[in-house]
C-alpha cells in the first residue's frame, strides 16, 4: 500500500443492522485507512439515506439485508435511483450532490456476487477477510484520488477560461459519471429479486384501526399518508380517517420503501397520490395530494427524497 498522504483523508459512512457488525467493520477500517473518518453509523436503509443527505460522506459500507428498507434500495435512493414526483412546474430544481462511493456488504448469496460482479461493483462478503477489505480500501482511494483530480480539472478549466464553460463541463461530466449509470439497472435487478426472495409477510398489507365500535382493515395501498401525535398516529386512506397507536418508526419498518417515504419525523406519505412537490424557504417543501385539499409539510431532513436527478 502506498504511504498516506493529504489526498488519502476521505469520510464514511458505515450501515448494518447488527451493532457488533459495525464496530468491527470500523475497527478494521481504523487499522487500514487510519485517514478515514467515520462521520456516521446507520441501523437502517431510510436511516442511511437521510445520513447520506446530511453528511455527504465520500464512502457508504452498506449492508445488503436490513428491515424495511434494505441496502439495495438505500443505495437507489443515495444514486438517484429512485425517482420521485417532480417540484412545481417552473421551480429551479435542486443541485444533487456528488454521489458517494458504495461498497456492498452480504452474506454470500450467489445471485447477489454475480450481480455485484457483472456490474463491477464493489462488495464484502460476510464474514469478510481483512486481506479483502484492503482490496476495497485500496480501490476507494484510488476512486477518490481520481475525483479529487477531476475536480481539480473543473476548476482550473473554469478559472482559465471565464467566457467558455465547454472544457470544465467536460471535466465535470466526467466526475458526475464516475459511478456509471448502468449502476441503477444492476441494482434495480437485485431490488426486485430481494423482494421476491422476501418473504410475503415482509411488507405490511392491512392497517388496523378503530373506527367507532368497529375494528377496520384498511388495505395499505389506499392509504394516502400517516401523521402522528405523542400518542397516535392518524391514518388518512381514500374511505377516510382513523387512528392507531403504531408509531412511525414501527410503519417505516412495515412499509414498501418505494411507495411511502417519510417526509417529517411525523409524517410519511403514499407517493402514488402524490401530485407536485412545492418548494419552501429553508430547504423545505410542501407535498400536495391528488384530489385532496390538504398539504403536507416536507422537513429540511427529508427533503432530498423530492430532488430532481
Amino acid at each position: 500500500m502506498s504511504e498516506p498522504g493529504p489526498s488519502d483523508s476521505a469520510t464514511a459512512l458505515i450501515v448494518d443492522d447488527e451493532p457488533l457488525l459495525r464496530t468491527h467493520l470500523a475497527h478494521h477500517l481504523a487499522q487500514l485507512w487510519p485517514e478515514l473518518e467515520i462521520v456516521g453509523e446507520a441501523r437502517n436503509g431510510r436511516e442511511a439515506v437521510d445520513l447520506q443527505q446530511q453528511m455527504q460522506p465520500d464512502v457508504v459500507f452498506l449492508d445488503v439485508h436490513m428491515p424495511g428498507m434494505n441496502g439495495i434500495e438505500a443505495a437507489r435512493a443515495m444514486t438517484g435511483g429512485l425517482v420521485f414526483p417532480p417540484a412545481e412546474e417552473g421551480a429551479e430544481p435542486p443541485v444533487a450532490g456528488v454521489e458517494p462511493q458504495i461498497v456492498f456488504v452480504t452474506a454470500y448469496e450467489q445471485y447477489a456476487v454475480q450481480a455485484f460482479e457483472q456490474g463491477a461493483i464493489d462488495y464484502l462478503v460476510k464474514p469478510f477477510e481483512t486481506a479483502r477489505l484492503a482490496e476495497s480500501v485500496a480501490r476507494l482511494r484510488r476512486r477518490l484520488a481520481e475525483r479529487r483530480r477531476a475536480r481539480a480539472l473543473a476548476g482550473d478549466a473554469a478559472a482559465a477560461a471565464p467566457g467558455s464553460d465547454a472544457p470544465a463541463h467536460a471535466a465535470t461530466e466526467a466526475l458526475a459519471n464516475m459511478p456509471p449509470r448502468e449502476l441503477d439497472a444492476v441494482l434495480a435487478t437485485l431490488a426486485a429479486e430481494l423482494r421476491r426472495r422476501s418473504p410475503a409477510s415482509a411488507r405490511l398489507q392491512w392497517i388496523r384501526a378503530s373506527v367507532g365500535q368497529m375494528i377496520k382493515l384498511i388495505p395499505v395501498d389506499e392509504v394516502l399518508y400517516f401523521r402522528s401525535d405523542e400518542k397516535y398516529t392518524l391514518v388518512v386512506w381514500v374511505g377516510g380517517e382513523a387512528l392507531i397507536r403504531k408509531s412511525i418508526r414501527e410503519l417505516l419498518d412495515g412499509l414498501d420503501p418505494e411507495t411511502f417515504i417519510q417526509i417529517h419525523r411525523s409524517a410519511i406519505v403514499n407517493l402514488r397520490f402524490v401530485s407536485q412537490v412545492v418548494k419552501g424557504p429553508n430547504e423545505t417543501a410542501e407535498v400536495h395530494l391528488k384530489g385532496r385539499p390538504e398539504t403536507l409539510s416536507v422537513s429540511r431532513n427529508h427533503v432530498h427524497w423530492f430532488r430532481q436527478y
